[in-house]
Order: structure tokens, then sequence, then C-alpha cells
């Protein structure tokens, strides 16, 4: 079925391209290999749709893709409760389309110059374009979510906008806060992150005719997932490297956000160590990186990050048994497993 839509698209991994991490991702998105053709194919359609004006902006914007993660969870979830639709396709492409568009967003909010390894749009034609841009993509998505038969797509896709960007407003309130609780990182994590993960379960299934039951468990599973990828990412601006980031390290600190390490170091740490980190962070340049670092490898936040990446793919995992065939949802538990080696190969707190 979707054949004839397929092309070639690019698949890097989302930290530095071992062999084994590698085979891992390909292991998984094989199956749904055709499906996730299909959505590259008509997501690049989608330029079509709008002034020829912009078309060289919002070409560049849906040509920044990566893995597919939020494709393949339409795809992984439609096929664990049912049957792969034309209607999936579209809306993979809606998910996505919201998605790059607050990569756009993000990427002016943090004055970054380069994502995957190319200069941002804001870097290429200015941040007012990129906002703009940006808009563009988030009321195409919308047009597109109510071009469906009965509203519940589009006020789902809306309400799972409204919630991401809600969850950026309060992160960037958040900013160089020592005093934000973990479980208010974790509800930042949740919305801003984890949403679009379950969004793409949830409606995968409800497309498949999933009953109501299932659909709930694998919305949970995508918040579970979509929260552990999120600390992971967090970890690797921290712990990582240049090119398992696909950007400069240290990011997160540069902007004054604080993620599960900082927040994990601030209990632990004495008064002279907590100062002398929020002065770094008050006073932001990239030479306070490294002792940034090893102030932060001091308490092993690291490995105690590690430790909750885990324990959040387990809570993923163990939703995924009120699923009623277990070989079916085989993809979805090969992505927490895919997401715990990477966790595992992080600065080597396996």
């Amino acid at each position: 079925m979707f054949a004839a839509e397929t092309k070639a698209v690019d698949d890097p991994v989302l930290s530095a391209p071992k062999k084994e991490t590698l085979a891992g991702w390909r292991h998984i998105a094989e199956p749904v290999q055709p499906f996730l053709d299909a959505v590259g194919a008509r997501l690049a359609k989608q330029v079509r749709e709008f002034d020829p004006a912009v078309v060289p902006y919002v070409e560049y914007a849906l040509t920044g893709q990566g893995k597919q993660l939020r494709p393949a969870l339409v795809a992984l979830s439609a096929t664990a409760t049912g049957e792969l639709e034309d209607a999936h396709v579209t809306v993979a492409v809606i998910i996505e389309m919201v998605h790059l568009a607050t990569l756009v967003h993000d990427d002016v909010m943090d004055e970054a110059e380069i994502r995957r390894g190319r200069l941002t749009l804001g870097a290429n034609w200015g941040n007012e374009i990129a906002v703009l841009c940006g808009d563009c993509l988030f009321a195409q998505a919308l047009k597109l979510a109510a071009s469906f038969p009965t509203p519940e797509i589009c006020r789902a896709v809306a309400m799972a906008t409204n919630t991401v960007c809600a969850g950026e407003i309060l992160q960037t309130r958040q900013r160089r806060d020592f005093q934000i609780s973990q479980a208010e990182y974790f509800r930042v994590l949740e919305m801003k992150t984890a949403e679009l993960f379950a969004l793409s379960c949830h409606l995968g299934a409800c497309l498949s005719g999933a009953p109501a039951s299932q659909q709930a468990a694998l919305r949970e599973f995508g918040l579970m997932l979509g929260t552990a990828y999120q600390i992971f990412d967090d970890c690797l601006d921290l712990f990582g490297s240049e090119a398992a980031a696909g950007k400069s390290l240290g990011t997160d600190l540069a902007k004054g956000k604080l993620t599960l390490p900082v927040l994990q170091f601030w209990q632990r740490a004495g008064a002279a160590e907590k100062a002398r980190l929020e002065e770094m962070v008050q006073n932001w340049e990239p030479r306070f990186l490294a002792p940034a670092q090893e102030l932060l490898a001091k308490h092993d936040t690291l490995s105690e990050s590690a430790k909750v990446i885990r324990a959040y793919l387990e809570r993923a995992r163990h939703t995924l048994k009120r699923l009623p065939e277990p070989a079916k949802r085989a993809g979805l538990t090969g992505l927490t497993e895919y997401l715990a080696a990477q966790t595992n190969g992080l600065g080597g707190c396996g």
C-alpha cells in the first residue's frame, strides 16, 4: 500500500553511530520501513501546500527530520493493535510537522546555530523568518488534521500542540531557578517532549480501531518512553560527545536549563559546590563546561540519572502487558531496549 510513495530518507542515530546501535534501530524500523518511507515522501509533498515565496524555508525545515521516532511509534502502535492504513501515514505526517515546528522555535529560543549537523533555519535566514515558518508548519499540521471526517483527530492534535507549547513556557520560566523540584522537571518533560510520543501511540491505536483500554495503555507507554528519551537527551548534552549530540555540548547549561543531573547534584552537593555551579550557570561561558562536568561527575549524577531512565523504560514495558498479543508489541519493546542500550553506553554508565 505504501510502496508507491517510498523514497530514501536519512536515518541518523540518536548517539554515536556505533554499529550495534545502528543495527538495533534498523532491526526495529525494518518491519515498518515502507510506512516510514511513505511518511517521508508525503511530508516532502507538503511543501506544495505553501505559498511559493515561503517554499525555500518550509522545504529546509521539512528536510530536517531525524530518524522518524514519532512516525515509527504511530506504525508500531497500529500494528500492535490492528493493521496499518493510509490514515496512519497522514497522522504521522501531522505529528512530524508539529514536531519540526517545535524544533524551529526551540532553535530560535536557544539561539542555536547548528542542529543535526547543519545550520538552523534561524541561522540561515534570521529568527523572524524562522518563527513565522514554524507558525506556518503548525497551521498546516492543523489544516491537515481537519481533513479527517471526524473532529477527534484535529482535537487531539490541537490539545497536544497546546500542551507542548505550555511545557516550553514552563521550562522557560524555570531557567536558572535552582529551587525547582524534580517533580516539576518531570512534569515539563512530559508536556514538552513526551506528549507527542503519547499522541503518536494513541492515534496509531485509535485509527486501528483498538478498544479504549488499549489506546490508554499505549498513550501511557508513549509518556513513559518520551520522558525517558528526554532525560537521555539531557544527559547527552552534559556527558556525551559533540559527534553523538550533533551539536555543541553544554547548551542546556548555557541557557540556564536545569536538567536531572544538575537537580541531583543540587541534592547531594555542599554549599560551596552549589555556589560554584550556580555562579557558572548564571554567568555561563563555554570554558565552564569542563569544571561543571567534573562537579556533576563527582556526585555520580550520570549513573543516578541512568537509573531513572531505566525505571521509566521498565514502566513503559509494563504498560505493554495490557495489550493482548505479545508478538505484535515486539517493536515497541525493542524501542525501550534500544534506548536502554544507548543509555548504558553514555559515558560508560552501564
